[in-house]
Formats: structure tokens, C-alpha cells, sequence
């Protein structure tokens, strides 16, 4: 599924569904889902880092930019640089190698972290506040990165518990594989945010998992957790 139906979101200018056309982002999300291909963790990771590369290009088109002289072994040229690098966030431990594919392009941009779990078998979960740590947001660009949006609650407790160190002039919120629902549920609850995902899935089956999803990206990612 590569487009919401229009009821599900409030506002579909604001979500970007990078898969919706060809490109090798494609082929990078179509070895994510193969099983075959995720026994190799160090594959899986490094195509999550793609997908956060290629993601991290098209929202750079959003962001501000001066002009600037630059002196070449030849002469001068104008160049556009970019204003002011945005802050990365993401969700421990799954959304690790997602960002570091932003952290590959924007390579002088803080970072900032949180700790969320899910409690098996539901859909409900929990932000450890603890282990949360960022720059000042305030008047910053934030990109909070999360592979998989599924219900969309731990990405929104997340942005919500964010805001304790500032508000941001402008958020994206950015994922490998979206749910409609969670989808919707992003975009009521942080109005503000632009939406980037590779592609929006069927939706959630009974345990709240993305179908048809890839599984669980931690785990494919750095090993099964007890």
C-alpha cells in the first residue's frame, strides 16, 4: 500500500511516501522485508542506513540555505550552503543505523536520543524520560527518526517528551515502514510535523505489528533481546 486512503490523515500534503515511485530505495526496503536476506544483520543494518540516507537527501530539500563565495584552484563560484544543520533524534535501540544514514549526510548535526519499549502483546508502551538526552531544540530543525511507525504512540510520547528542551521552528518525522493508522495518528497528534516514510503498509494486526512489516528491526539489527 503506497497512499493513505484520504479519510485516514488529516493532511496528506505532509506525507511523503519516498517508495511511491521507482527508485533504489525500493530495492534497499524489498531486502529489508526478505527473510533470506535478513540473517545477515550487517545487510540489514546497512540498508536501514541507506534508507536514512536517501530520506535525509529529500528532506534537505526543506531546509534553508545561504549563498556563499567559495574560492576553487581556478577562480570563485557561488555555492548554497545549508544554514544550520538540524538536530537528529531517535528511538533506542532499533533506530540506531536509520540514523546514523542522517548522521552520514548531515554530518555536523547534534543528536538526540530516547529510550521506549514495548510491552508484548499490546500496543501500549513506554518512554523512559530517564534516558533522554538533547541539545536545545529551541528555533532548531528536528528530524526524529523511528524505522518502524506503528501505532504511532511510543514516536509521539517520544516528540512530546522532547519538547522539554525547546520547541523546534520545524519537525520531521521520519520511517522506513508506516502503519495507516500510525500514519493518521502522527498527524493528528503533531500537527506540526512533515511525514517521511519509504512505504505505508497494510496496517496492524491484533499485537499492533506493521503487516506486512519485516519483523522487528532491533532484533534484526543487533540480536534477540530476552
Amino acid at each position: 500500500m503506497d497512499a493513505l486512503n484520504p479519510t485516514s490523515a488529516p493532511d496528506l500534503n505532509r506525507v511523503h511516501v519516498v517508495c511511491a515511485e521507482p527508485s533504489v530505495a525500493n530495492h534497499f526496503l524489498a531486502e529489508l522485508r526478505d527473510v533470506d536476506v535478513q540473517r545477515d544483520s550487517l545487510r540489514f543494518r546497512r540498508n536501514l542506513q541507506r534508507l536514512g540516507e536517501i530520506m535525509a537527501y529529500r528532506i534537505s530539500s526543506q531546509l534553508s540555505y545561504t549563498t556563499k563565495t567559495v574560492r576553487t584552484p581556478l577562480g570563485q563560484s557561488s555555492s548554497m550552503h545549508l544554514h544550520d544543520f538540524p538536530v537528529l533524534a531517535t528511538v533506542l535501540r532499533a533506530g540506531l543505523p536509520f540514523h546514523q544514514g542522517f548522521l552520514n549526510y548531515f554530518d555536523q548535526s547534534p543528536s538526540a536520543f530516547a529510550a521506549a519499549y514495548r510491552i508484548e502483546g499490546t500496543s501500549q508502551v513506554q518512554v523512559q524520560v530517564d534516558y533522554l538526552t538533547a541539545p536545545s531544540l529551541d528555533e532548531r530543525v528536528l528530524i526524529l527518526a523511528d524505522p518502524m511507525l506503528a501505532s504511532g504512540r511510543s514516536l509521539v510520547q517520544t516528540y512530546r517528551a522532547m519538547l522539554r528542551f525547546g520547541t523546534p521552528r520545524q519537525v520531521h518525522i521520519a520511517a522506513v515502514i508506516a502503519s495507516p493508522e500510525g500514519v493518521a495518528y502522527v498527524t493528528r497528534e503533531i500537527p506540526e510535523a512533515t511525514l517521511w516514510v519509504a512505504a505505508i503498509d497494510e496496517g496492524l494486526n491484533e499485537q499492533a505489528y506493521i503487516v506486512p512489516g519485516l519483523g522487528d528491526a532491533g532484533d534484526l539489527s543487533y540480536g534477540s533481546k530476552l
